[in-house]
């Protein structure tokens, strides 16, 4: 019998359901979850719905760090319900202002060896420190914190096999985007990407939660790095190292597939418009002129990412067509940056410093001019995500864009001169003084969960029916984030807990009509091309279709969270047996599917009837995923 790989033996520790197969479903314990607002408000209506009275995990948290712009009472009532919440059901509250939900959890709570879920797609950070850390729809989330499992497929196992050393001036982020540039955005669908080899021992726990971070933009289930001797001394640093184990894989591991990348070859390199694995070499691509530069985001945000800039920018200004933006990860680093010295600098260099939080990464701000070019730091930089939509966004190392917020053009920073060294600390500060503990078992009786005017019901579901007889309300193409689907920004970001208000805006990025057709149509199916569904956790961009009435969508293929929480919402998610059948269907086509609930019970073939011819379907649920949509959802499938 062949040895484990790390995720295999988390996996193992872990299992409460089915066999550790590749291809089969299981079901896993979870041990943490977290939420961030944009999410969370959701997450705890439906964990209220469920009515357990308090969180069974070992650790939950509630952080605040999307909805900070209190424009408004929405944002501000949103945090008020959570953190009500958060002290009645036993989570500990992270206040505004004290970080980004990855960074800190990176920072204060995550615990190799230990499974993790968040109601945010990029919770695969956790994996930096060796967690098995999942990105979730808040109802899975919800379900987890109430005690149950947390379901998906078995994946296969990728090894990211790392030789060599990082030269200057090269980063963990051109580690990622050389991963995104050889598997694409679709490449890490149905895979865990676990990092290994010589390679891995030169990079710090911080850097490696760059790589794992990005990693939820290969489409893969999570991504996980040994927990080895800088794991030890990055928990040491932080007060934490009693909770160190240990962790890593076999010398006999089987892999689906294995990747070597030589460190010492990589260059600096930048994603381009509009997508993170449209990667190029930033000497290939030349010196475009820059607009602004967003430096931050829970990619890269860590304090030794903003020393280097830091360091950069010290005695320096910022050219003059540049507008420069930082954001500190957490209110450790903000604290550390204050100590040191180097806040002033980039202050004194021209630096708009940011709030502790997710800002302009989610189009909360610092929107670019008309058809400017921004250089970002951040994960992603999908068309009209930053808040333009016709802004060119480049995705950058810290160091690439400290260096060319001074030179005013896209600039490779070896050709700069000596890169300065920057060592990680052997103590960091610690004051988590803005972290709220829950109440007591005993005193949590007597909090009031409290409940503003924006906050409304969570939209109702319905079993599927056994024919469903409607249109094809929209047809979209390839690669349909889920920022396509239920935009974010400063505009919608406060409503993420009104759904009916955030319908008007559902799919406005690729039909400004679609609200007002679903609407007039009484719903319909959605047809959708390769890889739907890419990109954010957020169940939003499920609950919203389905409060329009959206009954099915059919695709060539979906993402992972994505398919998980159309099947939660109750939606049903089907693909073409032959992809080519795509091309048949148009706006507007009369779509009937037929006997669907005995389909869906005994696993048969569906067929679709459109405008009279039939077109077969995949149905690739599992029997749990089978019985919550014939429920009408996850949640009454838990209340059942």
């Amino acid at each position: 019998m062949s040895g484990l790989t790390i995720a295999q033996k988390i996996i193992k520790a872990h299992l409460v359901e089915g066999e550790m197969v590749k291809g089969s479903p299981i079901g896993l314990r979870i041990d943490q979850t977290l939420t961030q607002d944009a999410t969370g408000t959701m997450a705890y209506l439906e964990f209220e719905a469920m009515g357990i009275p308090r969180v069974k995990t070992e650790l939950s948290v509630a952080y605040i760090d999307h909805n900070t712009l209190q424009n408004g009472f929405m944002n501000a009532d949103d945090h008020l319900y959570i953190r009500t919440c958060a002290k009645k059901y036993g989570l500990y509250f992270s206040r505004p202002g004290n970080g980004i939900c990855h960074q800190v959890h990176l920072e204060r709570f995550g615990v190799p060896g230990k499974t993790l879920i968040g109601s945010d797609s990029h919770t695969p950070t956790g994996g930096g420190l060796g967690m098995l850390a999942f990105g979730a729809g808040g109802l899975d989330v919800a379900v987890a914190m109430g005690g149950g499992a947390y379901h998906i497929t078995m994946p296969e196992m990728v090894r990211v096999n790392l030789t060599g050393k990082l030269n200057d001036w090269v980063s963990a982020k051109d580690v990622i985007l050389e991963v995104l540039r050889r598997l694409s955005v679709k490449g890490g669908v149905g895979r865990i990407i676990e990092y290994g080899g010589e390679g891995v021992k030169t990079l710090t726990v911080p850097e490696r939660g760059t790589i794992t971070n990005m990693g939820a933009e290969l489409g893969a289930s999570t991504s996980v790095f040994p927990s080895d001797e800088n794991t030890r001394l990055f928990l040491a640093a932080q007060g934490r190292e009693d909770q160190y184990v240990e962790l890593k894989a076999d010398d006999d591991a089987v892999y689906d597939l294995v990747i070597d990348i030589d460190l010492s070859t990589l260059v600096p390199a930048a994603a381009c418009p509009h997508s993170p694995d449209n990667v190029k070499a930033i000497s290939e691509i030349g010196a475009i002129k820059v607009d602004q530069v967003c430096i931050g985001s829970c990619t890269n945000s860590s304090y030794v990412d903003l020393m280097k800039v830091a360091h950069i920018l010290k005695g320096k200004t910022v050219h003059d067509n540049v507008s420069l933006s930082i954001a500190p990860g957490s209110k450790q680093v903000y604290n550390m940056l204050a100590e040191s010295g180097a806040l002033s600098w980039m202050i004194d260099a021209g630096a708009r410093i940011l709030e502790s939080a997710c800002g302009p990464c989610i189009g909360m701000g610092q929107s670019p001019q008309s058809a400017g070019v921004s250089l970002r730091t951040f994960n992603r930089n999908f068309l009209g995500r930053s808040g333009t939509k016709d802004a060119q966004v480049y995705l950058v190392s810290p160091e690439t864009a400290a260096i060319s917020a001074l030179t005013g053009v896209l600039t490779d920073p070896r050709t700069i001169g000596a890169m300065p060294e920057i060592s990680m600390p052997v103590k960091f500060m610690i004051n988590d003084n803005m972290v709220i503990k829950p109440a007591s078992v005993e005193d949590a009786a007597d909090v009031e969960v409290v409940r503003g005017p924006n906050i409304k019901p969570f939209p109702e579901s319905r079993p599927v029916s056994d024919n469903i007889d409607c249109e094809c309300i929209l047809k979209v193409g390839d690669n349909i984030t889920t920022d396509h689907i239920m935009p974010a920004g400063a505009k919608i970001l406060p409503y993420r807990s009104n759904i009916p208000y955030l319908s008007n805006f559902c799919f406005e990025v690729c039909d400004e009509e679609f609200p007002s057709r679903a609407k007039e149509k009484n719903g319909g199916i959605i047809i959708g091309g390769e890889n739907y569904g890419q990109g954010s956790s957020r169940e939003h961009a499920a609950l919203v279709p389905l409060y329009l009435g959206v009954k099915a969508v059919i695709a060539k293929s979906f993402a992972r969270i994505h398919a998980a929480n159309l099947v939660n919402a109750g939606i049903l998610p089907l693909t073409f047996a032959n992809a080519e059948d795509y091309d048949s269907i148009s706006l507007g086509d009369k779509l009937k599917l037929s006997d669907l609930r005995n389909c869906i019970k005994e696993g048969r073939e569906i067929t679709l009837n459109a405008n009279g011819k039939d077109i077969k379907l995949v149905s690739s649920l599992s029997d749990r995923d089978r019985d919550i949509i014939l429920a009408g959802g996850l949640l009454e499938f838990t209340k059942l």
